[in-house]
């Protein structure tokens, strides 16, 4: 029996519960991830925390179809070839090593990231992951025993991520804070990139580190590379079409202010037109996209969504933050709140965590007479530090989708990451509040 607790209504303790449930469930392993998040829909009418129509509101986030026109995008790279082209000429000009292939994961798929959706970098990143790991040797990955295939697939995860803190743009809670405290573009950009490059270089370090390698390089060095460049030969037909529909895709990413789309749409029409001009069919989608980890991220969404909705969420946020007490020096609200986003972002949507606490944080800078953005944007950043599970991010189920790494993999990966994160964030925060506080000031 749930002891009441004052100002947490019935449903909002059944949503708690449900979340301790889910996060037992989904880091166990105990029935596949998917199974459990068809778990979390139908349990949620039976205990009272939401309605059916209510509880499948997951299903319906933009991130869901971002995720399949991602999926949709990498299969077609993958099956017209361009994912082996762009391997080959990536190694020729990079180098043929463990830590350089991880090293220019990790960056190309940040940089990228910076500018367009996280999930669509990775997604494009993914099939030449999967092109470099048998060059290298690798065999048979998806057995979970290649230290090198478990940090390719997180360098890209966690790069995009980093990658994303570079600019307003680069995340959904990027651009919720920058709404809040109006921040000019390149303000943003002064502060961010530094986070980002100091970031990917940490990843970058810290998986060569914890994943040592078990292979030395491509068998054959830069002659491999060679002859398989020249073995292509020229560029097809698909390649082509998918070349021009990726590049003008991107270019609807980039201009998505301009034009007035959202990166959801683009993605998709992105997708239709790899069908349109029949680069792949249905069936490639079928077999291309990850149905069960839809299903996965659609019930991890879905559960979000019951914690804001019943307010537990907000609970547990103003409580905290209430806890602390008006004279709370400025570094502990900036732990603090980084470590309630940190903590929330791992189980529920990072921009519906953002839009709970981003309003919270510059209510309290402005309260102390300090810089709009000196609790809003460590915030912003904390909410993408998802690290830790695949729920946290879809990049991050996606990694563990391709079964090279499991859950305590990725976790042991991830938690000496966000701790890292929040300092590298508030050391470089600080520091701009100290010799340039106009930068997060409107």
């Amino acid at each position: 029996m749930l002891i009441p607790t004052p100002g947490l209504s019935f449903a909002g303790h059944s949503a708690l519960a449900l979340l301790l449930f889910a996060i037992v469930m989904w880091v166990t392993e105990a029935l596949h991830l998917a199974v459990t998040s068809l778990l979390i829909l139908f349990i949620q009418p039976i205990i009272g925390v939401a309605g059916f129509t209510d509880a499948v509101i997951g299903f319906a986030n933009p991130i869901i179809f971002l995720m399949i026109g991602g999926f949709i995008i990498a299969e077609a790279i993958r099956k017209s070839g361009l994912a082996s082209r762009l391997t080959y000429n990536m190694l020729n000009k990079f180098g043929t090593t463990p830590d350089r292939s991880v090293f220019t994961v990790v960056f190309s798929t940040g940089l990228l990231s910076a500018f367009i959706e996280n999930v669509v970098a990775y997604a494009m990143m993914l099939p030449i992951v999967k092109e470099i790991l048998p060059l290298m040797g690798v065999k048979d990955p998806e057995k979970g025993k290649s230290n090198f295939s478990k940090s390719m697939v997180l360098g890209g995860s966690f790069g995009s991520l980093a990658g994303g803190f570079g600019t307003e743009i680069g995340t959904a809670p990027n651009l919720m804070a920058a709404a809040y405290t109006h921040l000019p573009f390149l303000n943003w950009m002064i502060f961010g990139f530094p986070i980002a490059f100091i970031m990917m270089t940490i990843i970058w370090k810290w998986l060569g580190f914890i994943y040592k390698p078990e292979i030395k390089g491509i068998i054959g060095g830069l002659e491999t590379i060679a002859a398989k460049k020249e073995s292509l030969g020229p560029m097809s037909r698909n390649e082509k079409y998918t070349l021009a529909i990726l590049l003008f895709t991107i270019g609807l990413w980039v201009t998505t202010s301009i034009t007035g789309l959202d990166s959801f749409s683009v993605a998709l029409i992105g997708a239709v037109l790899l069908f349109a001009f029949k680069v792949i069919d249905w069936k490639d989608a079928q077999n291309g996209v990850d149905w069960g980890l839809i299903i996965f991220f659609g019930g991890a969404l879905s559960l979000g969504a019951a914690l804001l909705g019943t307010g537990a969420a907000n609970w547990l946020i103003s409580d905290i933050v209430a806890f602390l007490g008006p004279n709370a020096s400025t570094i502990l609200i900036m732990i603090v709140l980084m470590v309630i986003a940190v903590t929330i972002t791992q189980v529920m949507s990072n921009i519906a965590l953002a839009a709970i606490l981003i309003p919270i944080a510059v209510t309290l800078a402005s309260a102390q007479n300090l810089p709009v953005g000196i609790y809003a944007v460590p915030v912003a950043i904390a909410c993408s530090l998802s690290f830790m599970l695949p729920m946290a991010d879809p990049t991050v189920a996606m990694a563990y989708g391709t079964r090279y790494i499991n859950i305590p993999g990725i976790f042991k990966a991830g938690v000496p990451l966000v701790i890292i994160g929040i300092m590298v964030t508030i050391i470089v925060l600080l520091t701009v509040m100290t010799f340039a506080p106009w930068l997060i000031a409107v």
